[in-house]
């Protein structure tokens, strides 16, 4: 069977693009080597997506898109992506199972948060453990959180959250930041922001969310408990973009570059959501992105043919 869109990840961006394409009158497949829903399944409630009812979870409002993906006609398959390669007008898909023929591809691997490490991290995920203060600082009104990080996003995102949070702390392994100037002087002026220097996050606790860290001193070694409600974790972000190395055009920092339709600089090859360059990485703008990249692709194919 020779598929008119494949889609390689079923994150916001993947699925909305099944939407667009079967609605298209397109034979589409999406295929995913994990769970349904990327990044946001992690999430405990998601309330800036516009329209999402009232206490609307990660895992929920992607099992919704999965659905309409199946209504409208959308294959799934369960399946490790491997690579592609140009056949004819059309491209094979490589997997760990079978390959598959398509006439165009939509990559929407997504990215993943770089981890601390730190016991406790991954099982309080979404429970008080976030990488995103745009999405979920509403969550912490009133409340004590820290910030792990040093750099732009750490500084900026710590500013963010003094608009919602008692206290913001500001958790950093050295005893400087590396933000740009002005957003140094920013967080120092501002009253709500106190800074432990010198300081790694050792393990994060909690009874069901989190309730404290234990922190180490890296000059003195010495570990105390803090008594936080949540902890905002910036040590960078990492597309899933390994497999397309030397394919696909990248950034330095291995974002794939598209043009506004989302072609990469593979005619036929599409990417939408986080793993793409762009300045703001939200559920509302990986389902436009998927919009966009099912569109062109279905004008492609109609070009071609």
């Amino acid at each position: 069977m020779q598929y008119d869109i494949t889609i390689i990840g079923a994150g916001p961006a993947g699925l909305t693009a099944g939407i667009y394409a079967a609605r298209a009158q397109m034979k589409t497949l999406i295929i995913e080597k994990a769970g349904i829903g990327g990044q946001i399944a992690t999430s405990w409630e998601v309330e800036n997506y516009p329209g999402a009812p009232d206490e609307t979870t990660g895992p929920s409002l992607t099992e919704r898109m999965k659905k309409q993906c199946e209504t409208f006609g959308v294959d799934f398959r369960i399946a490790e992506y491997k690579g592609f390669e140009k056949k004819g007008k059309g491209f094979i898909v490589k997997n760990a199972e079978a390959d598959i023929e398509t006439k165009t591809i939509i990559i929407a691997t997504g990215a993943q948060p770089r981890l601390l490490g730190c016991k406790g991290e991954t099982e309080f995920r979404g429970m008080g453990v976030s990488y995103c203060a745009t999405c979920d600082a509403n969550f912490f009104r009133n409340l004590k959180v820290a910030v792990v990080g040093g750099g732009d996003t750490a500084i900026e995102d710590a500013l963010y959250l003094t608009k919602f949070a008692k206290q913001v702390t500001i958790i950093h392994r050295r005893d400087a930041l590396r933000a740009t100037k002005i957003l140094q002087q920013r967080a120092m002026e501002n009253e709500k922001i106190d800074f432990l220097w010198d300081t790694v996050v050792e393990e994060i606790g909690g009874e069901g969310l989190v309730s404290f860290a234990w922190v180490k001193n890296v000059k003195t070694g010495q570990i105390t408990k803090k008594d936080f409600d949540g902890i905002f974790i910036f040590a960078g972000n990492k597309p899933n973009t390994e497999a397309f190395e030397g394919v696909l055009d990248m950034d330095e920092r291995h974002y794939l570059v598209t043009d506004e339709d989302m072609n990469t600089n593979v005619k036929g090859v599409f990417a939408a959501g986080d793993l793409r360059t762009k300045t703001l990485r939200q559920v509302v703008t990986a389902t436009a992105d998927g919009a966009i990249a099912a569109f062109n692709a279905a004008k492609y194919i109609e070009e071609v043919e």
